[in-house]
Parts: C-alpha cells; sequence; structure tokens
C-alpha cells in the first residue's frame, strides 16, 4: 500500500489562514481575520515563530485545501473508471467514497500528546482541565464537549449539596420536597444561560465567535442528476427536494411513529411485571422477594438502552437515505430523530408513574435503577469495551503504542502502521445524548430522588476521565473543526429545560 504524507510550508500555512479566514488577536487587543498583508499587527507573529497557528489550526487548513482539489475537466480518476468526475467536484471526497483512498486522518504528535496525558489525565487532581492545550491539540468542536462536561459537572455539585440532607431527613415527606423542586426549576434554567456566556467569552478568545461561516459543500454522501446548483453555478449532484420530502414524511415519520409505539408498548410489559414483583413481594415477605422488586426496573433499564442503540443505527441509515445535501441539514435531522425517540423511551414510563399512576414510592425507585444502570452500561460500552477490545485483539499494537512514551526513534511508517489500525472517532454525538439523558434524569423529576444529581457528578468525573483517555490512547487523531458553539444541542438541553419547569410545577 503507498502511504501519502501531505504538509505544509509556514509561509503556505499562512496564506491558508487568510484562505479559510481564520481570526486572531491583534496588538491592540481586538480580534480580526487574519490577513497575509497585515501579518505584523497580529499579536505573537514573526516570520521564524512557528507556533503562530495551532496545530489544530494547520491540519484544519491542509484539510480545506486538500477537500477544495476540484476538478476541471476530468471526466475520471485515471486508472479508475469507475470514479466520474465533473467540473466542481471535490477529488479527496471521490477518492475516498470510490475506495481508492483508504484512509485520511492526521497523525499524532508524540512530544505533544505525552505532554497533553500528563496535565490532562496523567495524574487524579481536583481542578479544570487543561482546555486551552486541548484546543490547540484537537480544536475547538473536542474541546468545547470537555468544557460542557466540565461546566455541566461544577453546575450539578449544588443540586447534589442540597439533595444530600433531603434525601436524609425528608425520605417520606414529599410535602418538604416543594422547595427542592422550586431550586430545581430555577437550576435548569439559569445553567444553560451561563453556559452560553461562558461559552461565548471561550470562543470569542480562541477566534471561532466572529469567524465567517463559509458556503457550506455538498455532503460526500450526497448523491443525484448531475446538474447546474442555481447558488453557486458550479455543476454538481441535483436532487429533487419533492422526493426528498416524501421520504421523509411517507416513509421515515411513519417508521419513528412506529418505534415510539413499540417503545410504549415495551414499558406497558414493564408495569406488568412490575405489578408481578410486588404480588410476589406481598405474598412472601422475604429478602429474597424485596431484592425481585429492583428486578424489572434493571431488566427495562438494559432493555431501553438495547433499543436506543438499535433505533440510533436505523435513524442513521434513514437520514442518510432520505439524502440531504448539506451536512447541516444532515445532522438536525438525525439529531431530532434520535432525540424524540430517546425521550419517550427513557422517560416516558416516568411521567406514567407520576402523573396516571401518582406513585411517588415507585418513581423514586424506577428514577433511581434507570439513572445508575444507564451510567454503567454507559462507561462499559463507550469506555471500558472499546478499550478492552483493543487491547485484546490488537496486544502487538498496543505494545508499540505504550512504547512511544519512551521509543523517541520510531519510524513513520511505523507510527503510520500503528495508529491505522486504531478506532475512528465517531464524533461528540454520542457523548452529548449521554449528558442530555442525564440533564433529563436531573432536572425532571430529580426533586423525587434527590440523589440523582450525585450520582451524575460521580459519572461525570469519571467520564472527563475515560474521555480523555480514550480521545488520547484509544482513537484515531480527529481532524480539527471550528465552531463557536456545541450548535443544536443548546436548543436541545433548552427545550429539556422547558418540559422539566412544566414538570416541576405539576410536582410541586
Amino acid at each position: 500500500e503507498n502511504i501519502y504524507l501531505v504538509g505544509a510550508s509556514h509561509f503556505r500555512l499562512l496564506l491558508g489562514a487568510e484562505t479559510v479566514g481564520l481570526v486572531k488577536e491583534c496588538n491592540d487587543n481586538s480580534m480580526r481575520t487574519f490577513t497575509y498583508s497585515s501579518r505584523k499587527t497580529f499579536k505573537d507573529f514573526a516570520d521564524d515563530n512557528h507556533n503562530f497557528l495551532t496545530m489544530a489550526e494547520c491540519q484544519y487548513i491542509i484539510k480545506h485545501e486538500l477537500e477544495n482539489l476540484r476538478a476541471k475537466d476530468e471526466k475520471i480518476i485515471p486508472g479508475y473508471p469507475q470514479a466520474k468526475l465533473y467540473p466542481g467536484k471535490s477529488i479527496v471526497r471521490r477518492l475516498l467514497t470510490s475506495g481508492i483512498l483508504v484512509q485520511i486522518f492526521p497523525l499524532h504528535d508524540r512530544e505533544a500528546l505525552k505532554k497533553l496525558r500528563h496535565s490532562w489525565y496523567g495524574r487524579v487532581k481536583i481542578g479544570y482541565q487543561p482546555l486551552d492545550e486541548i484546543r490547540c491539540y484537537f480544536g475547538e468542536t473536542i474541546v468545547l464537549y470537555f468544557g460542557f462536561l466540565e461546566y455541566f459537572t461544577f453546575a450539578l455539585i449544588p443540586m447534589a449539596v442540597i439533595g444530600i440532607p433531603y434525601y436524609v431527613f425528608a425520605w417520606e415527606d414529599y410535602d418538604k420536597y416543594v422547595m427542592f423542586a422550586t431550586f430545581n426549576l430555577l437550576w435548569s434554567t439559569v445553567i444553560l444561560e451561563v453556559w452560553k456566556r461562558i461559552c461565548a467569552v471561550m470562543t470569542y478568545r480562541w477566534g471561532t465567535l466572529l469567524m465567517k461561516r463559509q458556503f457550506e459543500e455538498p455532503r460526500p454522501g450526497f448523491h443525484g442528476v448531475l446538474g447546474i446548483n442555481p447558488v453557486t453555478g458550479r455543476e454538481e449532484p441535483v436532487y429533487s427536494s419533492i422526493k426528498r420530502q416524501i421520504r421523509i414524511y411517507l416513509v421515515s415519520l411513519p417508521f419513528v411513529c412506529l418505534c415510539l409505539y413499540f417503545s410504549l408498548y415495551v414499558m406497558m410489559i414493564y408495569f406488568d411485571l412490575e405489578q408481578w414483583a410486588l404480588d410476589y413481594h406481598e405474598e412472601n415477605q422475604s429478602n429474597f422477594s424485596s431484592l425481585m422488586l429492583f428486578v424489572p426496573s434493571i431488566i427495562y433499564a438494559v432493555v431501553i438502552e438495547i433499543m436506543n442503540r438499535i433505533y440510533r443505527y436505523a435513524a442513521e441509515f434513514l437520514t442518510s437515505w432520505e439524502n440531504h445535501r448539506l451536512e447541516s441539514s444532515y445532522q438536525n435531522h438525525l439529531v431530532l430523530k434520535v432525540l424524540v425517540f430517546n425521550f419517550l423511551n427513557c422517560f416516558a414510563s416516568l411521567f406514567y408513574i407520576a402523573f396516571v399512576l401518582f406513585d411517588m414510592k415507585l418513581l423514586r425507585q424506577s428514577l433511581a435503577t434507570l439513572l445508575i444502570t444507564s451510567q454503567i452500561l454507559n462507561q462499559f460500552a463507550e469506555s471500558l469495551l472499546p478499550y478492552w477490545l483493543q487491547k485484546r485483539q490488537k496486544r502487538r499494537m498496543k505494545k508499540r503504542m505504550y512504547s512511544l512514551k519512551t521509543d523517541s526513534d520510531l519510524s513513520l511508517v511505523e507510527q503510520v502502521d500503528l495508529e491505522r489500525e486504531m478506532g475512528t472517532y465517531s464524533g461528540t454525538f454520542d457523548d452529548y445524548l449521554e449528558l442530555f439523558l442525564q440533564f433529563g434524569y436531573v432536572s425532571l423529576f430529580s426533586c423525587v430522588y434527590p440523589l440523582a444529581a450525585v450520582f451524575a457528578v460521580l459519572n461525570n468525573i469519571t467520564e472527563i476521565y475515560s474521555d480523555a483517555l480514550k480521545m488520547c490512547r484509544v482513537y484515531k487523531r480527529p481532524f480539527a473543526e471550528p465552531t463557536a458553539n456545541i450548535g443544536v444541542w443548546q436548543l436541545a438541553f433548552e427545550t429539556m429545560s422547558v418540559i422539566s419547569v412544566v414538570t416541576n410545577c405539576i410536582l410541586i
């Protein structure tokens, strides 16, 4: 196999920074779009200062330049008649979709990664994550997830501190929970508004808040009849929006509704099991029968996790089949499908117990079981399992990976062979989804089970370390992507906050 190493000179990277519209700090402390002609006016700039651009910015520039190598008059890639080209088509994307280019990924910088690992998770400490260092190495999209995870963990601490005495002293007296529910609904609203400010401060300092959004290119998976884009005038695939709407409303929507119905059907089976366990306990009144009361909730929590993961694959297939032109449109439709199902699947039983059965004791038991079981399963599936599989299946590669710590003479070809065997990071979607569901468990019904925030804090502390380990040791280095916020997830969390306000008011 052929390996191609792509880099750029310092001069070429500076020109690329102007092309992509990077925003940097000037000597007068203002933030402006970088231009090569006025380079001397920017803070810390010097012709021999190769740290003016971060590693993440350099790889973003190189990726942008590669993806913008476009066909002019060529009809095919030479030697591969099946790989069709047309004017304006990204050559690298065609190489990838045709299977000619097998993998494309940025290599880890061994020295920088070693320093980052030490300051990030190399030692157990109470303190903030090195967000600026993470941003320089992995880019803004990754660091904003870790920043939000850290902020959310700190924001949960007041809920946890207040929840402990409520759990200890007001276990069965639910009138005393009115104050806790009131604090809960204020907390769920305020923390998201404070996060907006913190996020804006960070991204302004990093320059991505002011970065102009570029005209979006079609997704690599987008297909259609070759035509002329009426906006850009370029030749590219064209697909009827009417056909897409038919696929969405006549296939995707009925499928989602069918899945929601199936989820409610499984929920009713769970309540039948709960009734059976209760009857069994009343008949026997033993320690074993007391334990059996928790079995239906544990089984239901496991079934929920399995259904969520199966549905996720179906949602990805359907959203790809809908053939969205832009990546942002694809992500919005995928997030909407997944969130609607996950919300109903995870919280429908809690709403039913609270507002139909009015059984606060069962609500407390179900919430505790669902929350704790889902956290254990997620930690296992997202962190421990990938790490263990990689260690078991690629023992030889892992030994060489550990040698990176001490062996600075590892050849380039060996490093490429080593890293291409590592897993591919699929993005922050699953990580945000886990936090979204956790936010729901805490904000909706934690006044009934005040320890929910305590378990969430403990889970998030381990999540920070396990996700950091995963990024540095288990997965290939992902390409950096500039971003100004956490995107559609901000709206998702705000929607959950509105629902939690209504829920807490009804509980009060």
